[in-house]
């Protein structure tokens, strides 16, 4: 698998915004981390992710409506294309993902896409045994949300790095 050795993520923390429940958990961005000049870069996104035990895969894009995930983490490798994606919720910060990025957020953290190439594909994985609900910012969402986040394990391993990577060490409660 061709992933940058010793690569470090940025970290971005993101407030709570009221509908928006965010984490206390660091978003990490891993910049140019995969190697997807290949003939199959989604395929090589899924390699990387299964071999560091993330599942539960798919292919596709990111949603242009404001959501989140209350109940698991995520990990979105960009296998293609570039978009601009809004990552906090309406307060939070527009960032610039491009093929070779991998992205984790943490349960709760919104997002978005704004603005996407037209060959924009992404692979989604989660942590073992976790399972994906699409939340929209609502009050009602919000206060429920506030209950189910603190209960979401810290995942074992890195989705890019595995289990010495970055995620492991920033994540530990």
């Amino acid at each position: 698998m061709a992933v940058k050795e010793k690569i470090e993520p940025l970290t971005i923390a993101f407030q709570d915004d009221g509908l928006v429940p965010n984490n206390r958990l660091p978003f990490l961005i891993y910049k140019h981390a995969v190697d997807v000049v290949k003939a199959e870069p989604e395929r090589a996104i899924e390699e990387l992710f299964g071999a560091n035990r993330w599942g539960d895969m798919w292919r596709n894009g990111i949603f242009g409506y404001l959501h989140y995930h209350s109940t698991a983490h995520e990990a979105l490798g960009v296998a293609q294309g570039h978009a601009r994606v809004r990552f906090g919720g309406d307060r939070g910060k527009e960032i610039e993902v491009s093929a070779g990025d991998v992205v984790v957020l943490p349960a709760g953290t919104g997002h978005q896409c704004i603005l996407a190439s037209r060959d924009f594909s992404v692979v989604g994985a989660y942590p073992p045994g976790q399972k994906m609900e699409i939340t929209r910012p609502t009050p009602e969402n919000h206060a429920k949300a506030l209950k189910t986040i603190p209960q979401v394990g810290v995942p074992e391993t890195d989705p890019v790095m595995g289990k010495d990577g970055p995620l492991v060490r920033l994540w530990r409660r």
